[in-house]
């Protein structure tokens, strides 16, 4: 086995439960943005901002409870205003691109709406995907994997 392939298997491991949780989100923040769009009058980036936060608290519960449920824990304070500071940025990014469609480009039926919406989430996504994993839910010391140096022995170690 490669040296660096149990690396890569943990990323795609935790980008597969990010991707589950997020995909989710994703439903959840369509769902409700058309909802929105359906039972109220309120313009398109104001239905989109309320159904991104009801989905910024969905993806907490999972990112926290499933995807990263084994990283460091003991500063939640720290972790909530890191993921709401990281959620406001990815918020602007998600709506910045519906706005600019709305209101730049008149590009405002139904079906423009929300496929600028889902383009918005999904640019917002990577910057997400990585500030969640990088500053967010960071790795316990525990949870690192051995640091191998040339002169060390190579250590075998079986991971779930």
């Amino acid at each position: 086995m490669e040296p660096g392939s149990s690396g890569l298997r943990r990323l795609v491991h935790e980008a597969a439960k990010f991707g589950a949780v997020g995909g989710a989100g994703l439903l959840v923040n369509l769902g409700v943005f058309n909802l929105v769009r359906h039972v109220t009058e309120l313009p398109v980036v104001r239905a989109s901002i309320i159904a991104t936060v009801v989905a910024i608290i969905f993806n907490y519960i999972g990112f926290r409870y499933f995807t990263y449920r084994d990283r460091d824990k003991s500063g939640r304070t720290r972790e909530l205003t890191l993921f709401l500071l990281f959620s406001v940025v990815g918020l602007v990014i998600e709506n910045g691109v519906l706005y600019a469609a709305t209101y730049g480009f008149g590009w405002d039926s139904p079906l423009q709406s929300n496929v600028f919406k889902f383009f918005g989430i999904a640019v917002a996504t990577l910057f997400r995907f990585w500030s969640y994993r990088t500053w967010v839910f960071r790795t316990t010391l525990t949870g690192a994997a051995p640091h191998l140096t040339p002169d060390s022995p190579r250590q075998h170690q079986r991971i779930s």
